[in-house]
């Protein structure tokens, strides 16, 4: 076997595969383009889905990839075992439609065994396969030679996520040796079985059957190969060590985090954990942000802020007090760097975003340690069990693990709901699994679009209007010679001047005609191979395949669109030079009316920079910069500093789209010839849409002129309300805000002085139980913060009593009590709260000594009230 570094491994079975006529796909963004079924791309595949369907023909239906990947399923085992990982790199060879089970085999059978390539001991591999599946034990008994006892039958290898593309896989497995010959599960001590000495390797994927919806198999019209295997798990084997994490890609990582530490990997098991989970999730973090996600509150962003506060959590189990995880960004940087340069481009974006999500933490964590107390001191006196709400809360909100709270609570001599706590943790996956759209992995191949293979040249560019033969009608997934319904029908011509929906820019409209037809442009897309299909709706008379037509583009739309879409690039630039080059493009809609661009950013852009963003567009505008578009390698392009935009495949040759300079941008769209002919540009909003994604809606030309027209109006309007010329209205309105808040003013003293008038003999709301002083009474009150500020009026001259106040807002019963802190050890505001909330149907809580809450049963209030003195007359 050779030894190679992981890097190495990598460099050889891309060149394997590309000696074999395959082609190197690179390795696309962590976050799915158009793919709502994915929260992350989590295999080799899940990136060609669009080749695997149909929805597009590859230059070369053979494909390697080596792929990064994120999976998070079961983020509770990384650390704890060998190989679980959230981030990892999957190999893969692929083929649509091309070779299938025979050359899949041999192909994985040189890799690994030739000398030439991985010089694997073939006496140490072994297979298995699908029981039914004798072509391919034929071949690895017949054609590979492997000995029948090698090779295992086991029911599981068959590939199937429900209906679409499936079919049967062989898995290649490595005997690491008798030294591996322990664990409970020695009873499965087999190639497939749960057991650490037979590793697999690389799984073999035969799609040959399509799973219909009434859950019958036919054969599928062209079978495919989807193969994978993990980097790091081959890396382990021919560095022979043995887990993943002690590979060259995880021990610079773990070196770095001894040197903060202080600590040594290998010592003992508890510190390993740590050291493993800090460097798989630092990886899968750092990456991730490089590729534009950013930690929040839900989706992708949870799952990053999960990873960041598990990895503080584990760094404080090795003695790192302070935030520390931006410090191996640099080391995940000079280890990933050989294939993934992503890293070195975003550094200093990455870190910064990690050190403020993890100061943020820190912060959090005591905060939770402080919640975690009063949570304990709840329910030390009663049950003497921290509730699974409970539990999840401090999981959730804080934090922290539930191992950590059970040790806290056993130290402290209460137990935790496990139960409750594995509820509330199913609720929310349930809420992630349907917060995404429920999508098959892949849909069958379209024979008919696949199979239309003539070339339709594109005329758009240079003209709105060309003469083209209509070659192909589609109605219905099938070919016709002619049609002359009132449905919607598809058609393609050998030459168009209509752009297809692409890189965000909207299709064009308009109309084909000849002598005895008319039919109306609705919607243009691309056929799998690269043709644009028309969708057109048949105003007059018949339409004949073979037959010439004119094809006329909407001019004025079109005007319009290429307005937007030179303006969007334009203001890609500006957002880097005023908020920073992290600002990627991350989505974009250019139509007639407006233009929509979405971009990477932590935070709101603040007005002032909106302001200047838009006075540089503008700038531009008006020094009417040429825009030079011109077709270039793709290598060339880069060496210009062409930009390549989110989720887009470029191809051999691009066309660079180059505004003097200013703004060069790898582009199939259709722009102006000079930026002078947008007029102006006008910005509407501003928006997060999602984890760490702005978004900018704008207007060019006459609708941002329209825009100032209609502004200018709602100005003359508030100035002839105002009785003042439109330049005044603006110190009119600032003297109006100051009248105001001086009237404001003057009803809230007003109200305080009506309050303490009210309440200015509380004898008849006072009561005394045993040793303590009870009020409670209803009051008027405005609003919660009126409740509060007349708690406090209350407290300030009775300080040693128990008060509890009700009032009424809105139809709605607001309570608040409050305890002296004296009694807290006792008594409990919370456990007040919560027994009057019950009263009038509602729900409370709160500290020991302050606690707020409310209900819908106005009519209760004085049983709410007297919870007040049942609750206390436990304690004389």
């Amino acid at each position: 076997m050779k030894q190679l570094t992981t890097n190495e491994l990598r460099r050889l079975f891309l060149q394997f595969f590309e000696s074999k006529n395959h082609d190197i796909e690179p390795s696309a963004s962590l976050i799915p383009v158009n793919d709502d079924s994915l929260l992350w791309i989590n295999s080799g595949v899940a990136t060609l889905k669009k080749y695997f369907d149909g929805t597009e023909i590859p230059k070369n239906p053979r494909i390697v990839n080596s792929q990064k990947s994120i999976r998070t399923n079961d983020i509770e085992n990384v650390g704890f075992t060998a190989r679980h990982h959230t981030f990892f790199e999957m190999l893969g060879n692929f083929s649509i439609g091309n070779y299938f089970k025979k050359e899949a085999i041999l192909y994985a059978w040189e890799f690994l065994t030739s000398e030439e390539w991985l010089n694997f001991d073939e006496e140490k591999l072994f297979v298995t396969i699908h029981p039914e599946d004798e072509e391919s034990f034929k071949i690895w008994n017949e054609e590979i030679g492997l000995h029948p006892s090698k090779i295992t039958r086991i029911e599981g290898n068959f590939w199937d996520i429900g209906e679409g593309p499936c079919g049967p896989n062989s898995e290649i497995f490595y005997d690491r040796g008798e030294s591996y010959d322990f664990g409970e599960e020695r009873n499965e001590m087999y190639p497939g079985g749960e057991n650490e000495r037979y590793l697999e390797i690389w799984n073999l994927v035969f799609s040959e059957f399509n799973h219909n919806s009434d859950h019958t198999y036919t054969p599928l019209p062209n079978k495919n190969i989807d193969t994978g295997m993990g980097l790091e798990r081959l890396a382990s084997v021919i560095q022979d060590v043995p887990t993943n994490f002690d590979t060259d890609v995880f021990i610079p990582i773990i070196n770095k985090t001894e040197e903060l530490s202080g600590r040594k990997y290998g010592e003992n098991d508890i510190d390993d954990v740590a050291f493993k989970v800090i460097s798989d999730h630092i990886r899968t973090v750092a990456f991730a942000i490089g590729d534009g996600a950013l930690p929040s509150n839900e989706g992708r962003g949870y799952v990053l802020r999960r990873l960041i506060r598990r990895a503080t959590r584990f760094g404080k189990e090795l003695g790192i007090k302070k935030a520390f995880l931006s410090e191996i960004v640099p080391v995940v940087k000079e280890v990933m760097n050989d294939y993934y340069p992503e890293i070195q481009a975003s550094e200093d974006f990455i870190k910064q975003v990690i050190h403020q999500e993890e100061e943020r933490f820190l912060t959090t964590l005591d905060e939770g340690i402080k919640i975690y107390e009063e949570m304990r001191d709840n329910v030390k006196g009663t049950t003497k069990t921290l509730s699974g709400e409970d539990a999840f809360k401090l999981y959730d909100t804080f934090g922290f693990p539930i191992e950590m709270t059970v040790e806290y609570a056993a130290v402290d001599g209460i137990t935790v709901d496990i139960d409750g706590f594995n509820a509330e943790m199913e609720k929310q996956r349930e809420r992630a699994r349907s917060s995404r759209k429920d999508n098959n992995s892949m849909n069958v191949q379209s024979e008919t679009y696949t199979n239309i293979k003539d070339e339709s040249i594109f005329t758009g560019y240079e003209s709105v209007q060309s003469e083209g033969k209509l070659l192909y009608i589609i109605k219905d997934d099938q070919l016709v010679d002619t049609y002359d319904g009132n449905e919607p029908v598809e058609v393609i011509f050998d030459r168009t001047p209509f752009y297809a929906i692409s890189g965000g820019q909207v299709a064009d409209k308009g109309i084909i005609e000849n002598d005895h037809a008319l039919m109306e442009v609705v919607a243009v897309t691309k056929a799998p191979n690269g043709q644009n299909i028309h969708t057109v709706i048949l105003k007059e008379g018949s339409i004949n395949v073979h037959e010439n037509y004119s094809l006329k583009v909407d001019k004025e739309t079109r005007n319009f669109i290429i307005k937007n879409h030179t303006a969007t690039h334009l203001l890609h630039q500006a957002l880097k030079d005023v908020i920073g080059t992290h600002a990627n493009q991350a989505g974009s809609l250019v139509e007639k009316e407006r233009l929509r661009f979405d971009f990477t950013h932590i935070e709101g852009v603040k007005k002032e920079e909106l302001k200047e963003i838009e006075r540089i567009v503008n700038e531009k505008i008006y020094e009417s910069l040429n825009v030079d578009i011109s077709e270039m390698s793709i290598d060339d392009a880069k060496k210009k500093g062409a930009m390549a935009l989110f989720g887009e495949k470029y191809g051999e040759t691009v066309r660079v789209v180059d505004i003097d300079g200013y703004s060069i941008e790898l582009c199939g769209g259709i722009h102006v010839v000079n930026t002078g002919q947008i007029g102006t540009f006008k910005i509407l909003s501003e928006s997060g849409i999602g984890a760490g994604i702005r978004r900018i809606e704008a207007v060019t030309s006459k609708y941002a002129v329209e825009l100032l027209q209609r502004e200018e109006q709602t100005i003359e309007r508030i100035a002839e309300s105002l009785k003042v010329k439109k330049q005044n209205v603006e110190s009119k309105i600032a003297e109006l805000e100051e009248s105001e808040k001086a009237l404001q003013k003057e009803l809230k003293e007003l109200k305080a002085s009506l309050q303490k008038d009210a309440l200015s003999d509380l004898s008849q709301n006072t009561v005394q139980i045993g040793d303590y002083t009870v009020i409670k009474t209803e009051i008027t009150a405005g609003s919660v913060p009126e409740l509060r500020d007349t708690m406090d009026m209350i407290k300030s001259s009775h300080q040693e009593a128990i008060i509890a106040l009700a009032t009424v807002i809105d139809d709605k019963v607001s309570l608040i009590v409050s305890v002296p802190k004296s009694l807290t050890k006792e008594i409990k505001a919370g456990d007040i709260m919560k027994g009057m909330a019950e009263r009038v149907d509602g729900k409370g809580g709160g500290r020991p000594d302050q606690a707020q809450g409310g209900g819908t049963n106005v009519d209760n209030i004085n049983d709410a009230l007297q919870f007040v003195d049942e609750y206390i007359k436990n304690f004389v």
